[in-house]
């Protein structure tokens, strides 16, 4: 017989709660009662199907039509909240599981909920306080159980990470390397180079990954060691010019799939200074291929330093990778250590790029304050972990909605702007218009705003089960947007997020 553990999917109880009130068991309900707890009951369970079959949107449609017609039943709440979960919107996911909690104090699930959704935004000491509620009243659960524990390491490992920073904040990782002295197995039939990355080191690398081959620590750690010297040189907000009668391409999210990225170079050529780059941010995570991804974006970007770019997005922090794969995937093909000298070289990525003095690039989007200038860009202090509020917290995180105004974050970090806002920016920075990510896209891209706002994710069929297209841009000089759009391509048996954190199977 199968375990139901309270992380199970599909509420079936209809339970109004202990703060829905009693009512008098001879009296008779309206009938228009009748019917609309008969009918919400209807929708959850279409909802519930549609869960089970992995369509998370139609899914949370049909919990909130549930809600309508009866918004005193927790599991629906509670139910919605997970599904939000799974398409990444963590504050309505929060939110939702909270609102179930306000409806019935004693439904465990919806402590569940909110602690995977704090988790999910790093919020360690709020997910763990909820663990702990669930482990009270649910002790057998052998999940809920192994959760809490391992909320509890991180927030423990936390503090002694911050300690250790606070004896010592200027030490670098770089400071311990010894790369002179890495010897290079006579076994290694790897690419190699001297000094500096050359065009043959990295035709022969991407052959080398597609293999399945790991590049030697040595050649790694000096490509990582070479890089971030490189970005300490830039700055927050980088000026691209594309000449008259060239080409340029942008991409957005590849989270660690790195086989469509190779599909990405089959479809448009290889970067050079006649073919040039900008990937725009979320370059890692979820894709278990991850370190292939990134030790190859920053070999190409040394390679053509001046042609090819990055943008920093918001899995390229270190709460993200601890939870999302990277750092795993690091510490078992390599080290570590390795994977802490990766957090400090993300903290010198730049956060945006200006393409012609006309087309903003960023990975997330725009700000909670009218008064922000592309000059406020430039001057941010990038050097840090991504904070929760301000310029870079909502370049990583904000999203673009249809409406009007601005919005609370579906996500639970940074903003949701309308096209008023888009507008606004656009002409106090003389802009025409802007391009993000941050988003999964049905066809690889969408273009809102009345043309404004394009959003580009080339992370095609994303975690193997979103279905979705990948896209890229390309533009000339006159800077009109094409897009090319692709499908998935086969990759090694190795599921997404096999490097995760076991704390986010949820996903």
């Amino acid at each position: 017989m199968a375990q139901t553990t309270i992380a199970d999917m599909g509420d079936t109880s209809s339970s109004t709660g202990t703060s829905a009130g009693k009512s008098d068991p001879n009296s008779k309900p309206p009938l228009q009662e009748i019917c609309d707890k008969a009918r919400a009951e209807d929708l959850k369970n279409k909802a519930n199907e549609f869960f089970k079959a992995q369509d998370f949107q139609n899914a949370i449609i049909y919990y909130s039509q549930a809600i309508e017609a009866n918004p005193l039943v927790a599991a629906y709440y509670g139910n919605r909240s997970f599904a939000y979960l799974k398409t990444e919107c963590f504050g309505l996911a929060l939110e939702d599981a909270s609102e179930a909690l306000a409806i019935d104090r004693s439904y465990i699930k919806g402590y569940y909920r909110r602690a995977t959704a704090n988790m999910a935004l790093g919020k360690f000491k709020k997910a763990l306080k909820d663990y702990e509620t669930v482990v009270k009243y649910r002790s057998n659960d052998k999940d809920a159980r192994l959760k809490f524990t391992e909320c509890s390491k991180i927030v423990k490992r936390q503090a002694f990470e911050r300690a250790i920073r606070s004896d010592d904040p200027k030490k670098s990782v770089v400071d311990n390397l010894d790369i002179e002295n890495m010897v290079i197995e006579d076994e290694y039939d790897g690419p190699k180079f001297e000094h500096t990355v050359t065009k043959e080191f990295m035709v022969d690398l991407l052959e080398h990954f597609k293999q399945q081959k790991k590049v030697h620590r040595k050649y790694a750690y000096t490509i990582l060691v070479q890089i971030d010297k490189l970005f300490r040189t830039l700055p927050s907000l980088c000026d691209i010019t594309i000449p008259e009668g060239g080409k340029f391409t942008v991409c957005g999210d590849i989270h660690g799939q790195f086989y469509d990225l190779l599909n990405i170079f089959k479809l448009n050529g290889l970067p050079s200074e006649d073919n040039p780059y900008l990937f725009n941010g979320d370059f890692v995570d979820r894709g278990s291929f991850s370190v292939e991804v990134i030790l190859t974006l920053f070999g190409f970007k040394l390679l053509y330093p001046d042609h090819f770019h990055l943008s920093r997005g918001n899995h390229e922090s270190e709460t993200m990778n601890q939870m999302y794969g990277f750092y795993g995937e690091v510490k078992a093909k390599y080290t570590s250590k390795m994977a802490d000298l990766f957090t400090e070289v993300y903290n010198w990525l730049p956060l945006a790029q200006v393409i012609n003095h006309k087309v903003l690039v960023m990975h997330g989007g725009l700000f909670s304050d009218d008064s922000v200038t592309l000059d406020d860009i430039r001057k941010v202090d990038r050097d840090r972990q991504p904070p929760e509020t301000g310029i870079m917290c909502e370049i990583l995180w904000s999203d673009p909605q249809p409406q009007l105004g601005r919005a609370p974050s579906k996500r639970g970090v940074g903003i949701q702007f309308g096209p008023d806002i888009t507008k606004r920016f656009l002409e106090q920075n003389s802009l025409e218009y802007v391009i993000r990510s941050h988003e999964v896209k049905a066809e690889g891209y969408e273009v809102a705003h009345n043309g404004k706002c394009i959003t580009v994710f080339s992370a095609p069929n994303y975690c193997d089960t979103m279905g979705n297209k990948g896209a890229f841009i390309t533009m000339g000089s006159d800077l009109k947007p094409k897009f090319t759009t692709y499908e998935a391509v086969s990759h090694p048996d190795v599921r997404p997020m096999a490097y995760a954190n076991a704390m986010f199977g949820f996903m």
